[in-house]
């Protein structure tokens, strides 16, 4: 098997490349996105922007959660008000509240004060989709690297909004797999999921693709293993998973 890899390596995707060759895996960086028709791989960890690119060009199969899946979440995940819909709808806005795009960063991930400060329709598609969130800090926040209905590994990447790394709190962990039991059919069996904790209460922050995400201090090889399943040979998808493949965007570029 092959691991694929972008020009531009961030330090996750060095742990990553070095933890496939540790297993035995060949490991290949394109210098640019384009993939030469030579190179053969079955997996890959990349931003979307090359995934769209490589993908398909090699037959791999993207997982990613649904893109209204946090604000389909019952309240008592998420802890606050989250709403799903086209960037025309957030222009209304008349207060501060958190909005990104759902699986990608077309739409900078921030807190906008209303929606006037949001990219113009000049800038993006009216159609957007966007996820629109209340203003929440956390005290703490942990990345959950999920595979077939258990937290694999993860760890500590925040604390009051700045970077912080550090283990995976076992209140995390417990959380994970309690949110696992009530609703692992809406997730795909290989995905990213952030949580926090905030007055005391654990809450979903977002999900993420296992192929695009950072491993800050979670164990690389148990990483490894989410990534791989993340990010397949497209014939390998279980009828389960189907549902959750990611279809590349046709305009992606470098």
């Amino acid at each position: 098997m092959t691991l694929v890899l972008p020009p531009r390596l961030t330090t996750s995707a060095q742990a990553l490349r070095d933890a496939a060759r540790r297993r035995g895996l060949s490991t290949v960086q394109l210098p640019t996105y384009a993939v030469p028709a030579d190179v053969r791989a079955q997996h890959l960890h990349a931003g979307p922007g090359f995934a769209d690119i490589a993908a398909p060009a090699l037959n791999i199969a993207l997982l990613q959660a649904p893109e209204d899946w946090l604000a389909r979440l019952p309240r008592e995940y998420t802890g606050r008000e989250i709403s799903f819909g086209p960037i025309r709808e957030a222009y209304r806005l008349r207060r501060p509240a958190f909005i990104k795009s759902p699986n990608d960063k077309q739409i900078p991930a921030m807190i906008y004060t209303d929606g006037s400060r949001l990219p113009g329709p000049d800038a993006v598609d009216p159609h957007t989709p966007v996820l629109i969130s209340d203003v929440v800090e956390f005290a703490a926040e942990y990345r959950l690297y999920l595979l077939n209905g258990t937290v694999h590994t993860g760890s500590q990447y925040a604390q009051h909004g700045r970077l912080s790394l550090g283990p995976l709190h076992k209140d995390a962990a417990a959380f994970g797999a309690e949110l696992l039991a009530e609703c692992r059919d809406t997730l795909p069996s290989a995905i990213v999921v952030d949580v926090g904790t905030a007055d005391g209460d654990w809450s979903v922050i977002e999900a993420n693709a296992a192929w695009a995400s950072g491993v800050y201090t979670a164990d690389p090889q148990r990483a490894l293993d989410v990534v791989l399943q993340a990010a397949g040979p497209a014939e390998a998808v279980t009828p389960r998973d189907h549902r959750f493949l990611r279809v590349p965007n046709p305009f992606a570029r470098e």
